[in-house]
């Protein structure tokens, strides 16, 4: 059996293709890389920024149920209603009963 060998110049060709693929796949692993890497990067500063707006709503949060605790006590609702409202504040009636000393005991 003999072999038939390549000549030089289809050993070229098939070199030049090997090279041409070669080069092709890495510019194409390079363009993949590249663009994992972009997305990803952007991926993380929206979590960042997500995160930011997250804790600045749960601190306005908190700074609202603070003013709502100051806001609901009953010397701040007085001071309002009469300030704001020029509301007055009534003295409480006191009521006097006198029982009959003789009707409890027939009783």
């Amino acid at each position: 059996m003999s072999r038939k060998r390549r000549s030089k110049r289809s050993r070229d060709v098939i070199q030049s293709i090997i090279f041409f693929v070669a080069t092709l796949g890495v510019i194409t692993s390079l363009i993949i890389y590249l663009w994992v890497y972009t997305e990803i990067d952007e991926t993380l500063l929206v979590i960042e920024i997500q995160n930011s707006t997250a804790s600045e709503l749960t601190n306005e949060l908190q700074e609202l149920k603070s003013e709502i605790e100051s806001l609901s006590r009953p010397d701040v609702i007085a001071k309002r209603a009469r300030a704001e409202l020029n509301m007055v504040f009534t003295e409480p009636e006191t009521l006097l009963i006198s029982i009959n000393k003789n009707l409890i005991e027939s009783l």
